[in-house]
């Protein structure tokens, strides 16, 4: 045989015995990916933005394109939003949990009303443009409205102050299409405690259990972002069916109380929940994290030098940041989080959860929804599979949603959590 024919030959079998994820760059796994699993994003907060810069008036709003709509004079100056219908299509998002956040508040009929607006602008912005977005109230709608190239949106509650501590209220925010809830938001509840806040039930109360039996019969979704540990325990303790993280990062990487312990992570696998990694560096990076601490010291330093003297809090504090800037935190940040889940409780328990409208930014290069092809690059890189990354991608979002549908389904003949109301 000649010479040239061996090494052809020797060519040819080591390219049928390479897998074929080695013969594809990072870029090609990434878009081969995001072609079959378009992401399933667990939460964004375009509703919020809407009603922080339109007030809720969105009947001549453009969101085909939102970049323009920075108010730098404002007062507090109002960043542009970082989501629109342009920028979605090329983030390859396919599906999206839109947040009806309100902040936390103890005056639950307040709340409650505000995010029955925010359930309301969510619905009408979806209504104004029927050809990319749609609502879908369960999984197989979801899965119909992705396959035809609309970005699905289901909606979720941030922070159980939104059903005024009522499962009546639950059940309704339910019929209204809310498919899961933040059991609190930034601060406690009254039967819930959050992560960032003074401690005060050590985690689940009596009627916080039930309102987590309740959500399993429903069919909705147990949210244990910005909860405690301690909440998170009893909430994966009482859950029937997978609960979801949907936006957290883990505090082995960043140790962060909004993150996820590792004392948490194995009953997360024992329940078949997911964590969908947050994008906001705060939460990703420890040094980021503590450079918004020490800006946090220094205006609260600087309006007790300057009483009565915002502006020049304000100036005082641009030139500080000029001289203290944030490092800058990349896709690698997050495929950290995502690493360490991975190696952890297995690649069945990720998803993502950018939090994009929620925070000033997301990592260089995910600035905003265009960004996610990004991640999966970074993620191909470092050796997933096409596989794997469909999973994280929207597969595991998908196996969770079914999985709380189908327990549901399984508690038709159970009669609702009484509990009597106040006369």
């Amino acid at each position: 045989m000649k010479t040239s024919h061996l090494l052809a030959g020797i060519a040819a079998f080591a390219l049928i015995a390479t897998p074929a994820a080695a013969q594809k760059s990072p870029e090609a796994i990434a878009e081969a990916t995001l072609k079959r699993a378009p992401v399933f994003d667990g939460h964004n907060d375009v509703p919020w933005a809407l009603r922080d810069h339109v007030g809720n008036v969105i009947n001549d709003f453009d969101f085909q394109d939102t970049t323009d709509t920075a108010k730098p004079d404002a007062s507090p100056p109002e960043i542009a939003m970082h989501t629109d219908l342009n920028r979605l299509r090329k983030g390859r998002v396919g599906a999206q949990f839109w947040s009806v956040y309100v902040p936390s508040n103890s005056n639950e009929p307040q709340a409650i009303q505000q995010t029955l607006e925010q359930i309301d602008v969510a619905k009408r912005l979806i209504a104004r443009y029927p050809a990319d977005l749609s609502l879908a109230r369960n999984s197989a709608e979801l899965e119909a409205q992705m396959k035809a190239g609309k970005v699905a949106g289901m909606l979720g509650i941030e922070g159980g102050h939104s059903i005024g501590s009522s499962l009546a209220v639950l059940r309704e925010m339910h019929e209204l299409g809310v498919r899961y809830m933040t059991l609190t938001h930034g601060k406690n509840t009254s039967w819930a405690d959050s992560a960032t806040d003074t401690l005060a039930h050590d985690g689940l109360t009596d009627f916080g259990r039930q309102v987590v039996r309740e959500m399993n019969r429903i069919g909705m979704i147990v949210d244990l972002s910005h909860v405690s540990e301690a909440t998170m325990k009893d909430a994966l303790e009482t859950s029937h069916a997978p609960v979801m993280f949907s936006h957290s990062g883990v505090r082995a990487i960043n140790d962060f109380a909004r993150n996820v312990p590792d004392s948490v992570l194995p009953a997360v696998k024992a329940n078949g929940g997911i964590i969908m990694v947050v994008f906001l560096p705060a939460f990703l990076d420890a040094d980021v994290m503590a450079n918004g601490a020490a800006r946090t010291a220094e205006k609260a330093r600087l309006a007790a030098l300057h009483p009565g003297d915002p502006a020049a809090v304000e100036t005082k504090l641009k030139a500080w940041e000029a001289a203290n800037p944030a490092r800058p935190v990349g896709p690698g940040k997050i495929a950290d989080h995502i690493d360490h889940i991975r190696k952890t409780i297995g690649i069945d328990h990720i998803g993502l959860g950018g939090d994009y409208d929620g925070m000033p930014s997301g990592p260089v290069g995910m600035e905003d929804v265009a960004g996610y092809p990004a991640l999966f690059v970074e993620l191909a890189r470092r050796g997933y599979t096409q596989a794997e990354l469909e999973k994280i991608a929207s597969g595991n979002m998908l196996r969770v949603l079914k999985a709380a549908e189908s327990y549901g389904t399984s508690q038709k003949g159970q009669s609702p959590i009484e509990t009597p109301v106040v006369k």
